[in-house]
């Protein structure tokens, strides 16, 4: 008699069991999908500006595609990716930018309130880029210099973000000895330890 199939949460569990004992999973492969198809597109994006209007115009498509889908999983999805796991209140997020300055910060398994604040402001810049970008192509906001400046101001914010982003990565992975991009591949982070919050 043929073995039922495995759902998606037995084959996690059991991908769970094979890992280090030292390693937990916690990004999904939907998260880290977006997060490198979204580099993709805003890099293609960003190198097309001036060169090909039609991929940079697919490219800002796939981006707000992308955005809408990160909308949906951040409500359904796995726990480390809901923005209930990691949207945290202003002040979480100013105690932990004061607690970093001071070098105290915890470590987070999933996202620390200042990436979780991070993703937030990033996937709200994508999407008034894509926007913006959208209304450049409609007959009403052709050539309206207003749209055309909110487009260029938004997509250099956004550069600005992902480059803080960046910095925010490099920082967490040497104050917390990990490798956070390597995170974002395998989906595995190294346990919590007794002081760490999860």
């Amino acid at each position: 008699m043929p073995k039922p199939a495995k759902t998606d949460l037995g084959a996690s569990a059991a991908a769970d069991a094979q890992l280090s004992p030292e390693m937990v999973r916690v990004w999904d492969r939907v998260v880290r999908s977006f997060h490198w198809t979204l580099v993709l597109s805003f890099v293609t994006a960003w190198l097309t500006s001036h060169s090909s209007e039609n991929i940079h115009h697919w490219a800002g498509y796939a981006a707000a595609g992308l955005v809408a889908m990160r909308l949906v999983w951040g409500v359904l999805g796995t726990p480390y990716s809901r923005f209930s796991q990691f949207v945290r209140h202003p002040a979480t997020v100013l105690r932990y930018l004061l607690a970093l300055l001071s070098g105290r910060e915890a470590r987070y398994i999933g996202h620390n309130p200042a990436g979780g604040a991070m993703v937030v402001v990033l996937l709200a810049a994508m999407a008034l880029t894509a926007l913006t970008g959208w209304l450049m192509t409609t007959d009403t906001y052709f050539g309206v210099a207003w749209v055309e400046t909110a487009h260029s101001l938004s997509a250099h914010g956004l550069l600005v973000l992902v480059l803080f982003h960046i910095g925010g990565v490099a920082l967490a992975s040497f104050r917390h000895r990990e490798n956070l991009v390597r995170a974002m591949i395998t989906g595995r982070k190294r346990k919590a330890e007794p002081a760490d919050i999860a």
